[in-house]
């Protein structure tokens, strides 16, 4: 009975199953993540440019929010990647996860700025999108709890204008 060895790769590969599992779980954990991200990335970066194509008009004050619809059609852009909604692009972004504010720079890399700049007060115009957005773990499925992670984009674009 010692030496009947039938059984041999059953036993090991019970043994070797739950590190099989945790890495298969980790790597499906690990891709939704970096998806996840990368969408939110993806969305804040094409929010900024929209925001940054807007009218001058809109961006008077070198703090706080655009005039006009510029904030909410940014945060329709980014959650949807349309004007008008629709589908959300990223899982559990609300409208309150995204801010859209302004500020101005009168130098860049050490240059007094000039072009379309130069008679505005304050410099040029930057608007930043930024994106907070709490994570939904693959795990979370399964009765995993404790993985409080937020997703975190930013991108600022300078005004060009219409």
């Amino acid at each position: 009975m010692w030496r009947c060895s039938q059984g041999a790769a059953a036993a090991e590969m019970a043994m070797v199953m739950p590190f099989l599992l945790i890495l298969l779980f980790g790597s499906v954990e690990l891709g939704n993540y970096f998806l996840n991200e990368h969408s939110l990335v993806k969305a804040v970066r094409d929010g900024a440019r929209f925001a940054a194509r807007q009218s001058f008009t809109n961006y008077t004050a070198c703090s706080g929010t655009p005039g006009g619809t510029v904030e909410a059609d940014t945060k329709n852009v980014v959650m949807s990647g349309y004007l008008s909604g629709g589908a959300v692009l990223t899982p559990n972004i609300e409208a309150s996860d995204i801010t859209v504010s302004t500020s101005c720079t009168a130098t860049a890399g050490g240059q007094t700025l000039s072009g379309i700049y130069r008679n505005r007060s304050g410099g040029a115009q930057i608007v930043i999108v930024t994106a907070q957005v709490d994570y939904r773990s693959v795990l979370g499925s399964f009765g995993f709890t404790g993985l409080n992670y937020d997703l975190n984009a930013t991108s600022e674009s300078a005004v060009s204008g219409i």
